[in-house]
């Protein structure tokens, strides 16, 4: 049974595990510390790459999990069969707008398009007044540093509004979960 009083983060990772076991270590210190900060995890509902071991760690450290899958990549990203709770949607769209729903904060750690994607339409649902749920980016070793200079060349360039840029809320570490994310 999931807790109704925790807060959920929901949080934007990708299905491959990346080079080495850099990837891997970081969604375990990830997953614990959730855990520690009182917080369930809302993700994307795979056991393969950083999301597998993102669950695994939020599950082994007493959290609970929960996991929105599309119905159309059901196999391909091979949902977790150990979670809290798995909830199969019917698309991508679906998979967003119900991550959304169930959690009251974001944050994005390594990951591929899928993670950019889910980055990018929380933080574009916030520029528009569509939620007001807090963003967070973990840029750990400088994953994101380039993704975060471009976003400073859009505001130079008049692209994009310095407040809409600062709707990204940058975390160095996993300890950071702990002593930044509140909602």
């Amino acid at each position: 049974m999931l807790s109704v009083e925790k807060k959920r983060l929901c949080v934007f990772c990708g299905a491959k595990d990346g080079r080495g076991i850099f990837y891997k270590n970081l969604a375990n210190e990830v997953g614990k510390n959730i855990v520690t900060s009182g917080m369930d995890l809302v993700y994307g509902g795979a056991k393969v790459g950083i999301m597998g071991a993102l669950a695994d760690a939020v599950l082994e450290n007493g959290g609970q999990v929960i996991g929105v899958i599309p119905k159309s990549i059901l196999e391909l990203e091979i949902s977790h069969s150990g979670l809290s709770q798995l909830e199969k949607v019917e698309d991508m769209h679906s998979r967003k707008k119900r991550m959304y729903e169930l959690s009251q904060g974001f944050l994005a750690i390594p990951g591929g398009f899928g993670t950019l994607d889910e980055l990018f339409e929380v933080l574009t649902w916030n520029q528009l007044n569509i939620h007001i749920k807090p963003v967070y980016l973990l840029n750990m070793n400088g994953f994101f540093e380039n993704l975060l200079k471009h976003l400073d060349f859009l505001v130079a360039e008049g692209i994009l509004a310095e407040d809409h840029r600062n709707l990204i809320k940058e975390l160095d570490g996993p300890d950071q979960i702990r002593k930044r994310i509140n909602f």
